[in-house]
């Protein structure tokens, strides 16, 4: 069992605390099990974005969905949609978040870290903060590679198309923060986290946004989607279904809502890392 330690007089303080955990953690996580799982997953979009490459060169009518044929940035947005914004965004913050201090308990080595001269809370701030340049680090080539695999290369298509990739990006980046942030405190206060985290993600966020109400004001889906720029194309299956989701915040409520989702969930996780007395199991 840990007891709570308090810093000694002259210690470092929170944030250079986190700069060193931040320094520790990034290495492994980077070249963890776990990040060649997701990088492989990663890839499965590039792959998608290769066949539709190879697709529209060898017909020249192109792409075409319900008979109406799609640009490359419709095409490009749909993925962002529904494979980045729905379900890898979603997948990286639950497998990294909920791990951030629950793998130290599992490994047993939550005791080594705790008994450093540092508030406890810094241990989650620093692996928080690796956990955020790992994941962007992995999402970024991916999205790279399937914007200039999908967006089309002639009459200046690339050039028009890259300040809404940079929104892009940095609307993913966000989702990575708010989405990490959550599962961080789930991380902190349950002992099996990944169960739960999943539902969250994957039944109750999609579940609630069918419905009217404020219930899905208590999901990072219904801020987050206000960021996204691109269409989804009309006249298909595919626009009927995002229909649902047409409700959403100004965006700069959600920027701001994200910001207090981020702020307050780290406040909460690191307050239960503070305060809770760690079994670790013989």
């Amino acid at each position: 069992m840990t007891q709570p330690a308090r810093p000694a007089e002259g210690a470092p303080g929170l944030l250079s605390s986190a700069g060193r955990v931040f320094d520790l953690s990034l290495g492994q996580m980077l070249w963890s099990r776990r990040s060649v799982f997701l990088g492989v997953l990663l890839g499965g979009p590039v792959l998608l974005a290769s066949a539709l490459r190879i697709a529209a060169t060898l017909y020249a009518s192109g792409l075409k969905i319900n008979g109406v044929q799609a640009g490359g940035s419709a095409i490009f947005g749909m993925m962002i949609w529904l494979l980045y914004l729905r379900f890898i965004v979603p997948v990286l913050g639950v497998f990294y978040g909920t791990s951030l201090i629950a793998d130290e308990v599992d490994d047993k080595t939550i005791t080594y870290l705790f008994t450093r001269p540092i508030p406890r809370s810094a241990v989650l701030l620093g692996k928080y903060f690796a956990y955020l340049v790992c994941t962007v680090l992995l999402v970024l080539p991916s999205v790279m590679l399937v914007f200039f695999l999908v967006v089309p290369t002639g009459q200046g298509a690339i050039a028009g198309a890259f300040p809404s990739l940079v929104a892009d990006l940095g609307m993913l980046a966000i989702g990575l923060a708010a989405y990490g942030a959550v599962f961080a405190l789930v991380g902190t206060t349950l002992r099996r986290p990944l169960v739960l985290g999943l539902v969250f993600a994957f039944g109750w966020e999609p579940a609630v946004l069918l419905f009217p109400g404020y219930l899905k004001r208590l999901t990072v889906a219904y801020y987050l989607q206000a960021l996204v720029r691109h269409e989804m194309p009309q006249d298909s299956a595919v626009s009927m279904l995002m229909q649902v989701f047409r409700e959403v915040p100004t965006v700069s409520t959600s920027l701001l809502c994200l910001a207090v989702i981020v702020g307050l969930t780290l406040w909460l996780a690191g307050r239960a890392v503070e305060e809770r007395e760690y079994v670790l199991e013989q």
